[in-house]
């Protein structure tokens, strides 16, 4: 298994492990599952901000992208600048195999180097293989909204989860585009 920044070319990939996350499921409150073209636009509309990562496996047919995760905006106003908001998706065939962990907290590495301070996971509830990766990489849950999203003929909470990137009183860095970072893993590498 590889962890590397997402390409253009990862775009179909990725939009095939995120659509039944969408049309047969309520982890995404999204009701059309994006195309290939509207996810290419996704990895790359971020200016080179925020990071956009594959987890690949090799196989007969070559390089196969397993799972992917990124971060994005948490909220719009200026204060929350060094706060992002976390997602992960991984194909059926990379659960349970430790992709998601080693995924996640090379996205969780990355930020720190961006100097994000804070990273916030929402998670659609109940959602409990979600819930054992955000807390087994570092999470905390921190709130429950309650009836927020409405899919499938239902009413559906979310629960918070925040992970400290860094020390609460240090003081606020500026934050580095991930195009000049780049994807860091675990233990110091990249």
């Amino acid at each position: 298994m590889a962890i590397r920044a997402a390409r253009p070319g990862d775009a179909a990939a990725v939009a095939a492990i995120y659509a039944p996350f969408v049309t047969s499921d309520v982890v995404s409150f999204e009701t059309e599952a994006p195309d290939e073209a509207q996810m290419a636009l996704r990895m790359t509309g971020t200016d080179g901000l925020y990071p956009w990562l594959v987890a690949t496996v090799a196989g007969p047919a070559g390089e196969t992208v397993a799972g992917y995760a990124y971060a994005g905006r948490f909220r719009e106003r200026a204060a929350y600048r060094h706060v992002v908001e976390t997602s992960i998706y991984l194909s059926p065939e990379a659960r349970g195999r430790g992709i998601g962990r080693r995924l996640y907290q090379a996205l969780l590495e990355t930020l720190r180097a961006q100097h994000f301070t804070q990273a916030m996971g929402v998670i659609t509830l109940p959602n409990e293989r979600s819930v054992r990766l955000h807390e087994a990489v570092g999470f905390r849950p921190v709130g429950v909204l309650e009836a927020v999203g409405h899919k499938y003929g239902r009413w559906i909470d979310v629960g918070l989860w925040q992970c400290a990137l860094g020390e609460r009183d240090a003081p606020a860095a500026d934050i580095l585009p991930f195009t000049e970072v780049g994807v860091r893993l675990p233990g110091g590498g990249n």
